[in-house]
């Protein structure tokens, strides 16, 4: 018996350092583990959407609306009696360059007066054809949501840095004018030469074409679209603006196919056809 132990005895050794060694592997392995932690997703808090409202004093009425419209603003006219696409505005609240909370589409109030140059033509329109929402200016809403302050310790003062020189200011670049990027058709004495940030007049054309061609039914928000892009073309191409007879005759196929289609368009197409006899009289 004793000398079967003996023969036993080195391999029982040999299993008991293989188990020592394991233990101690799986120790390592459990301390050197990754360690994970909650790491927060949310994003931190912003401030509002902010919208700066555009300058369109001295632009006609039929332009401001389509500069504030896409800006992202509706409209309302304050003076008594106006509201004619040529009428010119006077003053506008609030003034150009203010940060207002982008909260639908703020109200821009116009003051329009008479256009010496041309005699009202239509029917007024005193308000945009969207609804509005209340005015609020970005300093409005910073006092509504300012923190309550909270007491601080006092500090000690810090010596005063000194102030480093100001950095002289470069010219700015002008920017192009619209008589260096389009030629105008023919010249209206005292007319609002064309915005040179706006598409081309047969551009917007073929953008109504094609708005309305993709479309099976009409609806108030169609509708309202296409009649203020065709104010927009007419009263352009009568102003001289660059290829306006092109964009005439684009317009008066659109309103043929909306009165096939729809059985509305006739009379935007006669206001086509005689705006288009108008522009081609001045450019021979």
């Amino acid at each position: 018996m004793a000398a079967r132990f003996a023969a036993l005895l080195p391999r029982l050794i040999a299993l008991s350092v293989i188990w020592l060694l394991g233990a101690a592997t799986y120790g390592l392995a459990a301390g050197n583990g990754p360690v994970t932690t909650n790491v927060s997703t949310t994003p931190p808090p912003t401030g509002p959407t902010v919208l700066v409202v555009p300058d369109v004093r001295g632009q006609t009425y039929v332009f401001a609306k389509g500069i504030l419209q896409d800006a992202g603003f509706a409209w309302r006219v304050d003076s008594a009696g106006r509201g004619y696409s040529t009428d010119l505005v006077e003053l506008q609240n609030p003034a150009p360059g203010t940060e207002v909370v982008d909260n639908g589409t703020p109200i821009v109030a116009l003051r329009l007066k008479a256009n010496p140059d041309y005699e009202p033509r239509g029917l007024p329109e005193r308000s945009s054809p969207y609804p509005g929402t209340t005015l609020l200016t970005l300093s409005e809403w910073k006092l509504l949501h300012a923190p309550k302050p909270k007491p601080k310790p006092a500090e000690k003062a810090k010596p005063a840095e000194k102030a480093k020189p100001a950095e002289k200011a470069k010219p700015a670049k002008p920017a192009k004018t619209a008589s260096e990027t389009r030629k105008p058709d023919f010249v209206v004495p005292g007319a609002t030469a064309e915005p040179a940030d706006e598409m081309p007049l047969p551009d917007r054309a073929r953008l109504v074409a094609e708005r309305l061609a993709q479309t099976s039914k009409p609806s108030r928000k169609l509708v309202r679209f296409w009649l203020y892009q065709h104010t927009w073309i007419v009263t352009g191409a009568r102003l001289g603006w660059s290829q306006g007879d092109e964009a005439l005759r684009i317009l008066i196929r659109v309103d043929k196919k909306l009165e096939r289609r729809w059985g509305f368009g006739a009379r935007s197409a006669a206001v086509a056809r005689r705006a288009l006899a108008f522009v081609e009289a001045h450019k021979r």
